[in-house]
């Protein structure tokens, strides 16, 4: 392929429901800032663009966007929430 450098990525889907949610995520005020660069980077990536190109768009890294590309295809919408951190929990 002419202008694509570096490793093949995987064909990013996004089904009509997950667009919806993504653009809630993206849109809504309520919805950690987080959480919102990453439903971004999931529609800019589903639109075709390589990760240079979505990097750019969102004023992230190329790794970053690698990372949420990556966890979307693997477990969906799931993968963009927050993870419960390792350790022990605070008393409180």
């Amino acid at each position: 392929m002419a202008g694509q450098r570096g490793r093949p990525k995987a064909k990013l889907m996004i089904s009509p429901s997950e667009r919806t949610q993504l653009e809630v995520w993206s849109r809504r005020h309520k919805t950690a800032q987080a959480l919102a660069l990453r439903a971004r980077i999931v529609l800019e990536c589903g639109r075709g663009r390589a990760n240079g190109e979505v990097a750019d768009t969102v004023r992230g890294t190329r790794q970053m966007v690698g990372k949420w590309r990556g966890r979307f295809i693997e477990r969906r919408l799931e993968g963009l929430l927050d993870e419960p951190r390792p350790g022990l929990r605070r008393a409180g």
